[in-house]
C-alpha cells in the first residue's frame, strides 16, 4: 500500500538557533505543537537537493522524549525524500556510534537526539543536532543556515500513517507516493564494537584485564551514569576484554538517567570519585550522557585532567595500533584546554592547532590529514577514527597505555610531568546565571583587556606576579577553508604562559553558563597541590572580570 505525503502549515518559533552542539532546549519547548517538526524539517531543507534519495543515521542517548523524537523524525524524513534510515534500536545511538555510522555507511550525515551532558527528564533537558557526511557535527554555515530557515518555516512534510516499531531490530519497506523508502532498525552497538576492534589490541587488552598476562586482574570501575554507553560498555570491557561484573555500574540508559547528572567531572561522578578513592581500583571512568565525554581517575581517586590526558595519550600513540597502521599526523586542543599537548606536540615535531570550542572545528583538520589527535578541556578526547570525541575509545587509549608501560595512572603522569613540566589547570561554571549581567560582563571586561595599557600591566596576588604579553577575543582561521570564527572566548595570556580565559557557554538550555578558566605552567615544581598553585591567579581573574558583582555568585556551581 502506498502512504501518502502529507504538508502541514506552521509558524516560526523564536530561538531555534543551534549552539556549539546543536539545539539544546526544555522538553516542555520542544514537545510545544510544531516545535521539534518544524526544527527537524529545516535540517532536512539545509541539506538541499542532496536530501533526495539519501541515507540518514538517527539516534539519541535514551533521555526523555528520545523514542518519540526518533519515530516522528521517520515519518518527517519519509515525507521528504529520504531513502534510507539507520535508526537506533529503541532510538538509542551513542553520539560516537552515529559518527562511525555515518562515515561506515557513506551516509548524508545522521540526526543526534541528546543534549550530551544535560540532566534529562520531563522537567529538564533535550536536544537536536545534525552531524554531516564526514560524521561531524555540521559546521558553521550549515547550523547559520539551519537558523535562517527556522526563521521563516512555512510548513512542513510528513507521512503520519507510516508506523514503525523502532523496539525491534529489522528491516523495513514503504512505498510513499510511488518511491521506495527503507528504515533499518539496527542493533545499537555491534558496529561500534567492531570500530574499536579496528583500533584496539583487543586480545592484547584482554590478557592485561582479566590478568592472564601478568596475573593480576586490572580492578576498573566503570560508570556509564545510566547514560547510552551502558550496552556499549558491558559489550566491550564484560564480554570482550574479561572484566568482571563489579567492574561497570549505572550500566542501563534511563529517561532521566536515574536521577544522576550524567556530567562526568569530580562533582557529578562524586559516587564514582569516592568508591574509587578508597583503593580497591586502578582505574576508574565515567560518561556522560551520550557518550562522547569521560573522565579518568586512578587509584585513590587521582584525578587526570582532560589537558593532561590529552597530552599523555599524545605521547604514547605507539601503544594503539590504529596509529602504527596509519600514521601520527598534527594533535589540536580547544583554545580553553591547558597547553600540556604543545609541549608533546613540539617534542614529536608535529603541527598542534588551537581551536574555538566546539568538536566541529576539528573535522576539517582531520579531513585534510593534518590531524590524529585532538581534545577539550571539557572531559572531550579523540582521533581521526570519527568526527566526534568519543568517551569509550578514551578509556581503551589509557587502558592501552597502562598495559603498555606496566605503570599506574599516577605514576604515567608523575613521569610525564617529569618530561614536560606541568600545566596547572582548572575551571569554575557558574551555571544558569542571568544573561543580561553575564553579557554586560563580557563587553565590559572585553573592552578593559583589548586597551592598548592593558599590555604590559602587572597583577600580584599571593605572593606572584603576573604582567600581561597579551589580550584578546580569540578568533579562528581555519587553515583548511580559511572560513572565520570570532569572538571565542576572552584571553589574558601573560609573560610566563599561564593564560587566564573566560567564556559564555553555548550549550546550556536556559539562562547563561560562565565557564573562567586558569591554567599556569610550572617546568619545576610539578608535584604541588593545583588548588595552591592555582588560587593567586584565580583570584586576579576574579578582579580582572568583576565576575561576583555581575553574576551575584560568590562561589561556582562546578569546579573541574
Amino acid at each position: 500500500m502506498s502512504l501518502s505525503v502529507e504538508t502541514k502549515l506552521t509558524t516560526t518559533y523564536e530561538g531555534q538557533k543551534p549552539g556549539t552542539s546543536g539545539l539544546r532546549k526544555k522538553v516542555k519547548v520542544f514537545t510545544q505543537p510544531n516545535y521539534t517538526e518544524n526544527f527537524v524539517q529545516c535540517i532536512l531543507d539545509a541539506n538541499g537537493a542532496a536530501l533526495v534519495g539519501s541515507t540518514l543515521v538517527v539516534g539519541g542517548d535514551g533521555r526523555y522524549y528520545c523514542k518519540e523524537a526518533a519515530e516522528l523524525i521517520v515519518r518527517i524524513c519519509a515525507g521528504n525524500g529520504v531513502a534510507k534510515l539507520l535508526v537506533g534500536q529503541n532510538g538509542i545511538l551513542s553520539t560516537p556510534a552515529v559518527s562511525s555510522l555515518i562515515r561506515h555507511n557513506k551516509a548524508l550525515g545522521g540526526i543526534v537526539l541528546t543534549a550530551s551532558h544535560n540532566p534529562g527528564g520531563p522537567e529538564n533537558d533535550f536536544g537536536i543536532k545534525f552531524n554531516c557526511e564526514n560524521g561531524g557535527p555540521a559546521p558553521d554555515a550549515f547550523t547559520n543556515n539551519i537558523y535562517q530557515l527556522s526563521t521563516g518555516i512555512k510548513a512542513y512534510k510528513l507521512v503520519p500513517a507510516l508506523q514503525i516499531d523502532i523496539s525491534k531490530v529489522g528491516v523495513s519497506n514503504y512505498d510513499i507516493g510511488g518511491k521506495h523508502f527503507v528504515v533499518e532498525v539496527i542493533d545499537s552497538v555491534a558496529n561500534y564494537v567492531r570500530h574499536m576492534e579496528e583500533i584496539f589490541d583487543f586480545g592484547k587488552l584482554h590478557d592485561f584485564v582479566s590478568g592472564k598476562s601478568n596475573g593480576k586482574p586490572l580492578r576498573m570501575r566503570i560508570d556509564s551514569m545510566n547514560g547510552v554507553t551502558g550496552a556499549y560498555v558491558r559489550e566491550i570491557f564484560l564480554n570482550r576484554l574479561g572484566a568482571t561484573e563489579t567492574s561497570v555500574v549505572h550500566t542501563i540508559p534511563l529517561p532521566d538517567f536515574g536521577g544522576l547528572h550524567p556530567d562526568p567531572n569530580l562533582t557529578y561522578a562524586k559516587d564514582l570519585v569516592e568508591t574509587v578513592a578508597k583503593g580497591d581500583y586502578d582505574i576508574g571512568a565515567a560518561f556522560d550522557g551520550d557518550g562522547d565525554r569521560n573522565m579518568i581517575i586512578g587509584s585513590k581517586a587521582f584525578f587526570v585532567t582532560p589537558s593532561d590526558s590529552l597530552a599523555v595519550i599524545a605521547h604514547y600513540l605507539e601503544a594503539i595500533p590504529y596509529f602504527k597502521k596509519n600514521g601520527v599526523q598534527g594533535f589540536a586542543r580547544s583554545m580553553p584546554t591547558a597547553s600540556a599537548v604543545d609541549l608533546v606536540g613540539k617534542k614529536l615535531g608535529k603541527e598542534v592547532f588551537e581551536v574555538p570550542t566546539g568538536w566541529k572545528y576539528f573535522g576539517n583538520l582531520m579531513d585534510a590529514g593534518r590531524l590524529c589527535l585532538c581534545g577539550e578541556e571539557s572531559f572531550g578526547t579523540g582521533s581521526a577514527h570519527i568526527r566526534e570525541k568519543d568517551g569509550i575509545w578514551a578509556v581503551l587509549a589509557w587502558i592501552s597505555v597502562m598495559e603498555h608501560t606496566g605503570k599506574s595512572i599516577e605514576d604515567i603522569l608523575k613521569q610525564h610531568w617529569s618530561t614536560y613540566g606541568r600545566n596547572y589547570f582548572t575551571r569554575y561554571d557558574y551555571e544558569e546565571c542571568d544573561l543580561d549581567p553575564c553579557n554586560e560582563m563580557m563587553a565590559t571586561m572585553e573592552k578593559n583587556i583589548i586597551a592598548a595599557e592593558f599590555v604590559g600591566k602587572s597583577f600580584t596576588s599571593g605572593g606572584k606576579t603576573y604582567k600581561v604579553k597579551k589580550a584578546d577575543n580569540f578568533s579562528y582561521t581555519d587553515p583548511v577553508d580559511k572560513s572565520l570564527a570570532t569572538k571565542q572566548g576572552l584571553r589574558i595570556v601573560f609573560d610566563d604562559g599561564s593564560r587566564i580565559v573566560m567564556r559564555l557557554s553555548g550549550t546550556g538550555s536556559s539562562g547563561a553558563t560562565v565557564r573562567l578558566y586558569i591554567d599556569s605552567y610550572e617546568k619545576e615544581n610539578v608535584l604541588g597541590q593545583a588548588g595552591v598553585m592555582l588560587k593567586p591567579l584565580i583570584d586576579i581573574a576574579l578582579e580582572i572580570s568583576q565576575l561576583p558583582k555581575f553574576t551575584g555568585r560568590n562561589a561556582p556551581t562546578v569546579i573541574t
